[in-house]
């Protein structure tokens, strides 16, 4: 072997060995940032537990006292303690209201903190979309018959009967229902299904309220979003319920969007499967 070969081989094998520390140089960045990754990961875990037990724990107490105060109010209305004055009846009609809204926030904190701790349960079942809409416009008609604004179902045309969960779905149209007759000063609110593709539904609450701008539709359905206009501070509320309908629509294996412009009313619509994918055996149905 020549000294020529020697020499190649020698360097060959420092250039080897620098190559080999500096493999293992990475190797160790490498290793050290998947161990900092982790313990990130299992930071914002944490972090994310805190919240939704705060937010659990917060909502628990807040029912308590809220409850309290909605049933004197209605042993009050009911005069049991006496006659009330009709300014008396005004005021006991605002302090009930207040708690309502105050018990509707709380809720939806509950169910936001029973989403993101993974405790929410579908229990799907067969049911007929006559008798889910028969129940929400026995739902809403005191609030209608209070109201300038119709609230109209329009009655499901040759619809199949639907497996899914009916109180999530509920819950979805009751929210879109709400904010829409919040929204609409004047004009109709209208409740329809229609078929959407294969195997999907599309339900739909149209409205001619106020409208809003497109920039503002792709957060709509995000948390604590709300519409910044004069009629919306007039209006409390968390900002939460879109949210959770769009939550509980993915647990529906479906979708939540909006189709609106300023001025002209809106279209809120969830789409969700005929049949959830848990659906039964025929002869379960």
């Amino acid at each position: 072997m020549t000294d020529s070969t020697l020499t190649d081989l020698e360097r060959l094998r420092r250039e080897n060995e620098s190559l080999r520390a500096e493999l293992d140089e990475t190797n160790q960045g490498v290793l050290a940032l998947y161990a900092e990754l982790d313990t990130q990961a299992e930071q914002l875990r944490q972090a994310s537990d805190l919240k939704s037990r705060f937010l659990s724990y917060m909502s628990h107490e807040f029912r308590t006292p809220l409850g309290s105060i909605r049933s004197i109010t209605r042993l009050l209305s009911d005069e049991l303690d006496g006659p009330l004055s009709p300014e008396q009846h005004k005021q006991v009609l605002f302090i009930s209201g207040a708690a309502g809204e105050l018990t509707d926030m709380v809720d939806d904190l509950l169910d936001l903190a029973k989403i993101e701790a993974g405790r929410i349960t579908i229990s799907p079942a067969w049911f007929d979309m006559l008798d889910l809409f028969s129940a929400l416009r026995g739902m809403f008609r005191p609030i209608v018959d209070a109201n300038a604004v119709d609230l109209i179902f329009e009655e499901p045309q040759d619809m199949p009967r639907l497996y899914t969960d009916d109180k999530k779905l509920a819950q979805i149209l009751r929210n879109f229902i709400s904010n829409a007759l919040k929204f609409t000063q004047h004009g109709e609110v209208r409740v329809s299904v229609q078929p959407e593709g294969s195997g999907e539904v599309r339900f739909a609450v149209s409205d001619t309220g106020i409208g809003i701008p497109q920039e503002l539709h792709g957060n709509l359905f995000e948390d604590f979003v709300q519409i910044d206009t004069p009629l919306q501070k007039r209006l409390r509320g968390t900002g939460l319920g879109l949210s959770l309908c769009k939550r509980f629509a993915e647990l529906l294996g479906g979708r939540v969007g909006v189709e609106s412009t300023p001025g002209s009313g809106s279209t809120f619509f969830v789409i969700i499967p005929v049949a959830i994918s848990t659906e039964p055996a025929d002869g379960d149905k």
